[in-house]
């Protein structure tokens, strides 16, 4: 499947995957700081932003799709940042195409399999009616009835755009997501490792990667880093983006 994909600066490609119901728009500060060193390609993974729907929804596909990009721009090898969701595309690329990755920066998600956990955000979703909700903020006020968390709220709501008949709308393909939630916590490198050099980054205030996934993560992968960083929650890169970008840069840079 072809992309969409916001192109930013001038060197050595670097391509930017985000979370489940996540958006390009939501790198893009990110991505501008990356840009003064990198060509970065930040992506609408399928049945995300601007690119297109999909009743196939998986990391294989979604991997593919990664693969379809590199081809497209002409590039043997790239550095690849991946958020939560898109951390387990990245690492599923790594698995079936390790000779085309330079480097690969997980963020916020170990290799391991995660139960579905998503089942509140889904129900507010459900509950949301195109056909009878007029406007932003009669979505936000029902979000608001299942959703406790702000940050959880406005990323969602980032999500909802005029369709040209004047409805609104979700960006995102809830159905094909909805039905397929389970593929979202599958597991990586469950019989291989990775010799790919990579940085995993995690929020200290996440419960996404535990100490026992450090662990296990050195198990997996050859050539790897580790770090934490303070204060930061699930989305550590809207949390802490200097920190963030101050990480990434010294990895990549280092060499």
């Amino acid at each position: 499947m072809e992309l969409f994909y916001r192109q930013l600066g001038e060197g050595p490609p670097l391509i930017i995957s985000h979370g489940l119901f996540g958006i390009s728009d939501n790198w893009l500060n990110i991505g501008k700081h990356l840009s003064k060193h990198f060509t970065v390609y930040i992506l609408d993974n399928r049945n995300h932003g601007l690119s297109p729907h999909s009743s196939e929804w998986n990391y294989d596909v979604m991997a593919e799709d990664i693969k379809e990009l590199l081809d497209k721009i002409d590039t043997q090898k790239a550095i690849l940042i991946g958020h939560s969701m898109g951390g387990k595309i990245c690492m599923r690329f790594a698995e079936i195409y390790p000779e085309r990755l330079d480097k690969l920066i997980v963020v916020d998600i170990s290799p391991r399999y995660y139960e579905p956990h998503h089942h509140t955000v889904l129900e507010a979703l459900s509950a949301v009616n195109f056909d009878i909700i007029k406007t932003r903020k009669d979505a936000e006020q029902i979000l608001r009835m299942f959703i406790k968390e702000e940050a959880t709220i406005q990323f969602i709501l980032k999500n909802i755009y005029w369709k040209d008949n004047g409805k609104l709308s979700f960006r995102f393909n809830y159905e094909v997501i909805s039905d397929n939630i389970e593929n979202v916590g599958e597991a990586c490198f469950e019989f291989g490792i990775c010799t790919v050099p990579t940085l995993f980054i995690r929020g200290s205030k996440s419960n996404y990667i535990t100490n026992a996934d450090i662990d296990d993560i050195h198990q997996k992968f050859t050539d790897v880093n580790c770090i934490s960083i303070e204060n930061a929650g699930h989305w550590v890169h809207a949390d802490k983006p200097l920190e963030f970008i101050k990480s990434v840069e010294e990895y990549l840079l280092k060499f």
